[in-house]
């Protein structure tokens, strides 16, 4: 069996977008310190209960709930269904997201409606709905990008508003919430391997030259951040860049 560390011992998770990738390997590191975890997924079903497995072979309770984070009812809604399925809330990492790249002239207003609807109202409302339901001690971490930090070039400008407008979110959320002891962070990823965004995909090898360690970070380097944050009760409303020294 994986080593449990145990730093969240009794605790209880939420990881939405936690099917696969950085959402994944989040979910079972959190796991792995010994949190009960649910996840949310839109379409990756087969994939989401892949994870509860690996999770529930760690010893810890697991959960996959469907919920689409541009159904503004299904995005608050999937915090009850965790809280109730695990006992209640300690921690939620807002990692569901969408990216559309491309020139600016091209983004239709389906594009704008989408991006926005899941990477800043989504998030909006399952923090508001955690918020209500989280217990005294909790932990809100959100997963940004590094290209709210430096856009290295054109076609981003969408996805680039969408992940910054979070940035002032989790200092709101640090203001808001911080007489409850509950911390609000943000985790700014660079180039990482992941099914969308693979290191070998056709766009790599000018990704990897943008960061000063010349190459892709994996999705559990990721985790490991958003894990020690989970665990940390002294640090909130921050912003931390696991880019490879992208935006160095």
């Amino acid at each position: 069996m994986t080593t449990t560390y145990g730093t969240l011992h009794g605790k209880a998770a939420l990881v939405t977008g936690g099917s696969r990738g950085i959402g994944a390997a989040t979910a079972l590191r959190l796991a792995r310190e010994g949190a009960d975890v649910a996840l949310t997924y839109v379409n990756g079903k087969e994939a989401a209960e892949e994870v509860v497995r690996r999770i529930e072979a760690l010893g810890r309770r697991a959960v996959a709930l469907r919920a689409d984070a541009a159904d503004a009812d299904e995005a608050a809604g999937a915090v009850e269904r965790a809280a109730e399925a695990l006992g209640g809330l300690d921690v939620l990492v807002n990692n569901a997201g969408v990216g559309v790249l491309g020139p600016l002239e091209g983004l239709t207003l389906a594009d704008v409606d989408r991006v926005l609807a899941v990477n800043v109202r989504g998030v909006f409302l399952t923090s508001q709905a955690a918020a209500g339901r989280m217990r005294a001690g909790g932990r809100i971490i959100t997963i940004g990008t590094c290209m709210s930090q430096r856009v290295p070039g054109p076609g981003g400008t969408l996805y680039a508003t969408s992940k910054s407008a979070l940035i002032g979110l989790t200092k709101a959320l640090a203001r808001e919430l911080g007489g409850r002891g509950i911390t609000a962070n943000i985790v700014h990823p660079g180039p990482t391997d992941t099914d969308m965004n693979p290191a070998d995909g056709p766009y790599a090898e000018d990704q990897a030259a943008m960061t000063a360690l010349g190459r892709f970070g994996t999705a559990q380097e990721v985790a490991e951040t958003v894990a020690h944050l989970a665990g940390a009760g002294y640090v909130t409303g921050a912003e931390f860049a696991v880019d490879g020294g992208h935006a160095a």
